[in-house]
């Protein structure tokens, strides 16, 4: 067994009124992979997270889902990097992206955040935007209407149907990287 750890962060809103919509799709991914080994997530409320625990070969995987807001992702991001001692290169995001179409997947290791607010509170929080992501496309919003109220509206019933297979494929990427590297994941995944 390795001693390395790596954190992955799956981004939403919590509660039920959130659980449809197209911002939730990190939530989606982590949870596919904790369920793949059997692991379930507990409240860590001084991390401001729900946490479960995955031991593979290459990895001891944190996988969480804040407990905050999307724009106050950061409280749990930094709080567990600090309790783990980890490198912002130690943390894997996954997250919603406008910029990609559905069905779409693009890993990367830092960057901007494109006006993303739970990307931004995780850079305030870690003073750096070094830190592994995993965008999974959202596509942009038809017409005039505002990306706020795309990304937090509920999808219908095919819609989330092929989310959800998207934040599968984002679980598959997270492992892929974990295990090969980012060069080799990007040549896999980036769509």
């Amino acid at each position: 067994m390795t001693d390395r750890i790596v954190l992955v962060v799956g981004l939403g809103n919590p509660g039920p009124t959130y659980e449809a919509t197209r911002h939730n799709v990190g939530f989606w991914a982590v949870a596919d992979l904790a369920d793949r080994y059997g692991s379930s997530f507990s409240l860590q409320s001084r991390m401001k997270a729900e946490v479960a625990t995955i031991l593979r070969p290459e990895a001891k995987y944190v996988v969480a889902r804040p407990t905050t807001f999307m724009n106050l992702s950061g409280e749990a991001v930094g709080a567990l990097v600090r309790f783990h001692k980890l490198q912002p290169a130690d943390v894997v995001v996954v997250h919603d992206e406008l910029d990609l179409a559905p069905s779409q997947l693009r890993l990367k290791l830092g960057g901007g955040d494109n006006g993303h607010n739970g990307l931004k509170s995780i850079r305030a929080h870690l003073g750096t935007g070094d830190f592994h992501r995993v965008r999974v496309g959202i596509g942009r919003p038809p017409g005039r209407q505002a990306s706020a109220d795309w990304v937090l509206q509920k999808m219908r019933p095919k819609e989330l149907e092929e989310m959800r297979v998207d934040a599968a494929v984002a679980a598959d990427a997270v492992e892929y990287l974990v295990a090969h590297g980012l060069a080799q994941a990007q040549n896999r995944y980036n769509s």
